[in-house]
């Protein structure tokens, strides 16, 4: 399964999701390929990996290389990783350049997926509505959305939802789903009850219950090159990934039991727009 984790508004906790819920799933003995297709490269260093020029997707999507010679080890045992640096940023134009311009992130992660060697590929999608994420969403299966417990993060999260649509009308992807939305950097006030009140009854059951709690240990754990869920697995933040986690696991058995038909997202009567 393809997973892309996308919002196009920085600061949500996007890539901090990315690299606590492979460990989480890892920790749960799931094999993960996070692909970091974000040329900031956060989740390639997150993971205690050292960006390295020429060492990302750029090679396999200018067909210049095979995707497999990007696949390195992490510091988390059953985590590996396709690293992203810098130059990545300029496939975006490339890619522009090309007929099949939204398939390229398909066709170069197809061999990863045949192969079976991953149980589930995380895509960290770069913040922004750019050809890489278009790409992403082109390639996933489904998209998991992580929201700021705030209400700017509102309009972001519309935004997000309007594209997956278009992914599915124009029929770049008629299948991708919205695997869910995730609460991230909640804060215990009365204005973030009231973003995850508002977005649950909008929502409904496509929000998961877990909320992630904002944490100053989750911004020292990067420094270490090891998700927070490694460093410290026994904070709010973390067992709320575990838990996150567990919820994921759970849907997807689910998902199995409904021969993986199930209806797109669809706001509430008076929702966000």
């Amino acid at each position: 399964m393809i997973l892309a984790i996308a919002n196009q508004k920085g600061g949500v906790g996007k890539t901090t999701t990315v690299v606590n819920l492979a460990a989480a799933l890892a920790a749960r003995r799931k094999t993960v390929l996070v692909v970091d297709l974000d040329p900031q490269a956060n989740a390639t260093s997150g993971l205690g990996v050292e960006p390295k020029e020429g060492v990302s997707l750029y090679g396999a999507l200018m067909r210049i290389a095979d995707v497999n010679d990007f696949i390195v080890g992490t510091a988390v045992d059953r985590v590996n990783l396709i690293p992203s640096e810098v130059n990545l940023a300029g496939v975006e134009i490339e890619l522009a350049r090309m007929d099949d311009h939204l398939g390229g992130v398909r066709k170069v992660l197809k061999p990863v997926v045949d192969s079976k060697v991953f149980d589930y590929i995380l895509v960290d999608c770069p913040p922004s509505l750019g050809i890489l994420m278009s790409n992403a969403l082109a390639a996933a299966d489904a998209v998991l959305v992580p929201m700021q417990c705030e209400y700017y993060a509102m309009e972001g999260l519309s935004v997000i939802l309007k594209l997956v649509e278009r992914m599915r009308a124009t029929g770049a992807n008629p299948g991708l789903r919205v695997e869910g939305i995730a609460m991230t950097m909640y804060s215990h006030t009365r204005l973030a009850d009231e973003v995850v009140a508002q977005v649950r009854d909008h929502y409904g059951d496509a929000v998961y219950k877990t909320v992630v709690p904002r944490s100053v240990r989750a911004g020292e754990a990067p420094s270490y090159g090891i998700p927070l869920v490694a460093y410290a697995p026994s904070t709010p933040v973390a067992q709320a990934y575990f838990i996150l986690a567990n919820e994921f696991l759970a849907r997807q058995k689910a998902l199995a039991g409904t021969d993986g038909k199930v209806d797109s997202i669809a706001p509430k009567s008076g929702a966000i727009a």
